[in-house]
């Protein structure tokens, strides 16, 4: 039975890791001769592994086609359809997912989520007639970042977009309402500023969390905890099953009832009940599968071990959802449970709650290294000792007191004084977990090959296993691939050059066999910042843990926006921009010096700024980089008349590889400018569907007039050359997952 569950949770994996979908036909070409196995007993595991390939497969194709079809892409709908979980309201944005859409223009997406700028208050349950334009789903492609694209299709969303004008249909139900209602109930009490967390734990909404808050909970690895997911459920289910045992201890139940089914009937209840309040999104649901399944273990078939329900919850929530695997925290969840298992169950003697706990969370914290660098998440070195302290103070008191408060919110003056002692309690426990973000950041592991993961993954296993064992201090030998990991550093006199993506800005690493330097931050919109969700990550992913320049071209946010989020991640040795006077002081930056020259390791630098700008754009700074003979030309957001004065420079510009200045503007890249350089090869960095137009269709037909093959971030996702191999580009976007437009 275990083999055959554990074959049909494989199959339905499975489907994380492929490149494409095979065609309809052939799965159920496929399905229909797996089902066959199953009348053998040999073979039966076969074809279940067989079948839930196939299902997640197919559940895979019809998500993908209820997506918006690119050539529909930046297009404006009318459309009408159901506001469904909770709007996000922030910085005067309201964004939101749709959901039964309709409309009279055939091919759009049931499922949509929407940005409404300056838009009127949009609750739960409300529906809405729409002016909106859509876009496909698309996202961010780099070494590392958070895949867009995979998460909006696990939640079978097909399209993004922008909403221009509506029009209230339908006000909301009582009862779709009540989250929504709650959530402001929530945000109005005074809980010593922590409303939004009080709001996360009670009905699942984080838009009340700073990203100050974020940055804090990812660096001490508790993130779990200030959003409801399987660790709270599964604490308020154990909480009543355990307050159902201390009263039958102290002889407080009745005798009428029997204790054991009526605490864990009442146990799921809660935990269903707080599911409800939480939305029902994926993690809750699956941890409401997982309560389910234990507490009928621990009520009938106990003898079956704890290995058997966790297959069938693992079963049942792929079964259910089979995209559930695209997102992160399907692994880490069932991974910590699993790893919770390995670790207290079948051992000899029995630990006290004050060994267990620091074991558990020892247990955890090395178990589930593997998954967070295979998936390309931060490790926190300081998890440990945060969730040590942090568990059980969210489980058993900051989530009881804002559960209770919020039921009793309608008792003047006793509901309000719950919160807010909930409240004080999560601002100590956040000021605790801010002194200790501040003594250990957060580590970010350059990337592993799959050998180097294969025996990381290997050695962590070896040394979860009870002591005693033989060869079990050999995994310790195995993780050595994680220090020594190998950093494709490029060779002497040649330099690596990163275009990455970031959207409607710029940023570009060229690395040496020595050195990086890291030319632009990428931009900043608000609290969001790509500096921080995406180029330090990948400076990181790629061994890069110090940069010894940072060059600012200007001062715009597009490009400087992310500097000091960079600059908080890594040490920088220099700053060097063409408007240091526009620059945060905190950077220390120098001026550009028009003529300045280097050489690291083997590899030319020269800079050139014009001295009589009159704008931001036109004191961008410019970088030329030559690597045995190979040059690329980086020319910021410099104009014609700044392309005029360069040329008048003296300077060779000549040039194999150009990035177009200001993302293919047309107030740029002139065709004499163009034909200067005699770029074989042209980058663009830009967002796609942005608003400015760009490139600009003029700007690409000089480009291709001058002879220039051009690449554009927004189509093929970060950049890579080597320069000093006169080779190919390659773009990330071209290695292929079933769920990226190519």
């Amino acid at each position: 039975m275990r083999t055959g569950m554990l074959a049909l949770a494989a199959g339905l994996a499975l489907l994380r890791l492929l490149p494409g979908l095979p065609p309809v036909w052939m799965l159920l070409l496929v399905a229909a001769g797996m089902g066959v196995l199953l009348f053998f007993d040999r073979l039966r595991p076969l074809g279940l592994l067989g079948l839930g390939f196939c299902w997640a497969c197919l559940s895979a194709h019809w998500a993908l086609d209820d997506t918006l079809a690119d050539e529909l892409s930046g297009r404006t709908f009318w459309l009408e359809g159901r506001v469904t979980g909770l709007p996000d309201r922030r910085d005067g944005v309201v964004r939101f997912e749709l959901d039964s859409v309709t409309s009279r223009h055939p091919g759009l997406p049931t499922r949509l989520r929407l940005a409404w700028y300056d838009g009127p208050p949009v609750a739960a349950g409300e529906r809405w007639r729409l002016a909106a334009r859509l876009k496909s789903p698309h996202g961010l492609v780099n070494p590392a970042s958070f895949d867009y694209e995979a998460w909006l299709l696990a939640r079978r969303i097909g399209a993004t977009g922008t909403v221009k004008a509506g029009e209230l249909l339908e006000a909301a139900g009582a009862i779709e309402g009540l989250r929504d209602g709650l959530r402001t109930r929530l945000m109005k009490v005074e809980a010593h500023g922590r409303e939004g967390a009080l709001a996360a734990l009670v009905v699942g909404d984080d838009s009340g969390l700073s990203s100050l808050d974020w940055r804090v909970l990812q660096e001490t690895g508790t993130v779990h905890l200030m959003v409801i997911s399987g660790q709270h459920v599964s604490m308020l289910a154990g909480l009543i099953f355990l307050v159902v045992m201390a009263f039958v201890r102290r002889g407080l139940w009745p005798q009428q009832l029997p204790w054991l089914p009526w605490a864990c009937a009442l146990a799921l209840a809660g935990a269903l009940a707080y599911g409800w309040l939480a939305g029902f999104e994926v993690p809750v649901r699956r941890a409401c599968v997982m309560v389910a399944i234990v507490l009928l273990w621990r009520l009938r078939f106990r003898h079956l071990g704890i290995w058997l329900p966790l297959l069938a919850a693992l079963d049942l929530v792929l079964l259910f959802e089979p995209l559930a695997s695209l997102q992160p925290g399907f692994w880490l969840s069932f991974g910590a449970v699993a790893l919770l298992a390995l670790t207290l169950a079948g051992r000899l003697g029995s630990w006290r709650w004050w060994q267990g706990l620091p074991r558990a969370q020892w247990a955890t914290s090395l178990g589930l290294l593997p998954l967070l660098l295979g998936l390309g998440l931060p490790v926190s070195l300081t998890g440990p000792l945060a969730n040590l302290l942090a568990v059980p103070w969210v489980g058993f008191l900051v989530v009881p007191l804002a559960l209770m408060g919020t039921v009793l919110l309608p008792i003047p003056g006793l509901g309000e004084s719950l919160l807010w002692l909930a409240g004080l309690f999560s601002a100590w426990l956040f000021d605790l977990l801010q002194q200790i973000a501040n003594w250990q950041p957060a580590w970010l592991a350059p990337s592993l090959s799959l050998l180097e993961w294969l025996l990381l993954a290997c050695g962590v296993l070896m040394l979860l296993l009870p002591a005693g064992l033989p060869l079990r201090s050999l995994g310790l030998v195995l993780c050595l691939p994680l220090f020594f990991a190998d950093r494709h550093l490029p060779a002497d006199g040649n330099a690596q050059v990163w275009v990455l993506d970031v959207g409607q800005g710029l940023s570009v690493l060229i690395r040496t066999r020595e050195h990086a330097l890291l030319y632009d931050a990428g931009p900043r919109h608000g609290d969001f910042d790509i500096g921080e969700r995406v180029v330090a990550p990948s400076l990181y992913s790629l061994g890069v843990d110090g940069l010894d320049m940072l060059l600012l071209s200007h001062a715009d946010m597009d490009h400087a926006g992310g500097a000091e989020a960079v600059a908080r991640s890594m040490p920088i040795r220099a700053v060097i921009s063409g408007e240091v006077e526009r620059l945060p002081p905190s950077l220390h930056a120098r001026n550009c010096e028009s003529g300045a020259r280097w050489e690291w390791n083997r590899v030319r630098f020269t800079l050139w700024r014009w001295r009589d700008f009159k704008n931001s754009n036109q004191a961008s700074c410019v970088l030329m980089v030559e690597a045995k003979g190979e040059r690329l030309l980086l020319t910021g957001d410099i104009d014609r008349p700044a392309e005029a004065a360069l040329l008048a420079s003296g300077l060779d510009l000549t040039s194999r590889w150009l990035l177009l200045a200001h993302h293919g503007s047309r107030s740029a890249s002139s065709a004499v400018f163009l034909a200067a350089v005699a770029a074989e090869k042209g980058l663009i960095s830009r967002g796609l569907h942005n608003n400015f137009g760009h490139p600009h269709p003029d700007v690409l037909k000089r480009a291709t007039a001058a002879g220039m093959q051009l690449y554009d971030t927004a189509q093929k996702g970060a950049l890579t050359f080597e320069l000093g191999e006169f080779d190919e580009l390659h773009g990330l976007r071209e290695s292929a997952r079933f769920w990226r437009r190519n």
